[in-house]
């Protein structure tokens, strides 16, 4: 289990994988590959003066692109239902950078982190923010660049939508998307100014949301989540 993590995390690595664009099936040539970890500070850290506490609690690295998040503040981001992070714990075998017995632990319990009202909270209110972005942008007549991250926005607005509804009517969190043209061809049309596609798109998503019969849990399981992490205090003390 005690696998070298990367340099700049700093405590014991559990979970690491390839998350974003390319496990979504939605990479370009252009792509970064984005990657997603959990570590566990040591035990003892949180005994003294100064806990991983704030800042302290997640690393950012480039090349490759990746966040790291300490095994607390990563289970309280996956209660929230935080799509970000939720996608760790629900990848394809393949797209797992490094898996300790840890990190295997949890994604077993997985589904004992997810819960219905914030699960609908949570991806309905990032699809809001991409929404909010591509609203703060006018028509369409902007720069090229500017065009490619629009397109990006809209692709990830259809994206939260999808993927928070089949999570919420199955409880299973679909990460390759089963058409990846098409939310191509929904980027594409929101960036040539059709907004109301967008809009409308969110709108239906918010209204279908009460009629489908939901499969998660009305709370998560915190008592079997918080076993876990004082499994992992008890590893690394």
């Amino acid at each position: 289990m005690n696998v070298r993590p990367p340099a700049t995390v700093p405590g014991h690595l559990l979970l690491e994988g390839i998350v974003g664009s390319t496990a979504y099936g939605l990479a370009g040539p252009d792509s970064d590959e984005d990657r997603l970890g959990i570590y566990a500070a040591p035990t003892e850290e949180f005994h003294g003066l100064n806990p991983p506490v704030g800042k302290r609690e997640s690393v950012v690295t480039k090349a490759p692109d990746a966040s790291y998040h300490e095994a607390l503040k990563y289970v309280r981001l996956a209660l929230s239902g935080n799509p970000t992070v939720m996608e760790l714990l629900w990848l394809p075998d393949e797209l797992y950078v490094h898996r300790s017995p840890l990190g295997d632990d949890l994604v077993g319990i997985r589904s004992k982190l997810l819960s219905a009202h914030r699960v609908r909270a949570a991806y309905l209110g990032y699809a809001a923010q991409q929404l909010g972005k591509l609203e703060a942008r006018g028509d369409g007549t902007f720069s090229s660049d500017l065009r490619k991250r629009t397109a990006k926005h809209a692709r990830h607005l259809a994206r939260l939508i999808n993927q928070g509804v089949y999570l919420y009517a199955t409880g299973h969190l679909q990460i390759r998307l089963e058409d990846p043209q098409w939310f191509h061809d929904f980027g594409e049309r929101v960036a040539n100014g059709d907004l109301r596609y967008a809009q409308r798109h969110l709108a239906d998503a918010e209204a279908a949301f009460p009629r489908v019969t939901c499969a998660l849990p009305a709370e998560p399981d915190e008592e079997a989540v918080n076993r876990w992490l004082l499994r992992v205090r008890s590893y690394y003390l």
